[in-house]
């Protein structure tokens, strides 16, 4: 008999089912770790030294100032797209903990690639190649982004208070952002001060909210 339920099921004892799991503890981890990075940031800017004038060593660190402020605003719509991703994504299993913990992986890695990008623009010396490294940071990253969302889509793990357009809206904005981000690191590449400047725009763009994200009215 037990057999015969199983078998109506559609499960057997070689096929267990899947575990899935409520996303508030991947949220609350995520929250962590992207505390604890924007205050890395700030940590990578170190106070002018030495016998130079203090107006002049704060005034020469503007790369630094300039690169603290774009990876800020970068880790913050992040967050907040982030937070936009996990409010429909009502259950996690393996593969987007392990998609998400890769995606905060890289964010955690920013401070250090904005601390090359900063150096590179104080020093003059290699800028495209930091430019470079820094965009590559900020397209992984939206590369893990598109990765959790379309997976978690594609197994309906994705609640059903979003509807067809507003899931079709989100995979479209984080698409955008990966194409547009990969454009950006390949023109700094050959113009690092255009590279900067189209990451700058993204931020600015990624900080409107994205049409149809909230949940939809329950009948």
């Amino acid at each position: 008999m037990t057999r015969w339920l199983r078998a109506i099921g559609g499960r057997t004892d070689a096929e267990p089912a899947e575990v899935h799991r409520e996303t508030i503890r991947v949220a609350g981890l995520s929250d962590a770790v992207f505390a604890i990075t924007v205050t890395l940031l700030v940590l990578e800017i170190r106070p002018p030294g030495g016998d130079v004038d203090l107006l002049h060593g704060l005034v020469a660190l503007w790369p630094s100032y300039l690169a603290y402020a774009v990876s800020f605003l970068f880790i913050g719509q992040v967050w907040a797209n982030h937070h936009v991703m996990f409010d429909h994504i009502r259950a996690a299993d393996r593969v987007v903990l392990l998609l998400n913990t890769l995606l905060l992986m890289v964010v955690a890695f920013l401070p250090f690639a904005t601390s090359v990008l900063a150096e590179a623009l104080r020093s003059g010396h290699e800028q495209r190649t930091a430019v470079v490294f820094y965009g590559i940071a900020f397209v992984v990253t939206a590369l893990m982004f598109n990765a959790t969302w379309r997976y978690a889509h594609r197994h309906r793990l994705v609640g059903d208070t979003l509807g067809p357009a507003g899931a079709k809206s989100i995979g479209r904005r984080f698409q955008l952002a990966l194409a547009w981000l990969v454009v950006g690191t390949v023109l700094g590449a050959l113009l690092p001060a255009l590279g900067v400047a189209l990451i700058v725009t993204f931020n600015v763009f990624y900080w409107f909210p994205i049409r149809g994200e909230g949940p939809r009215p329950r009948p």
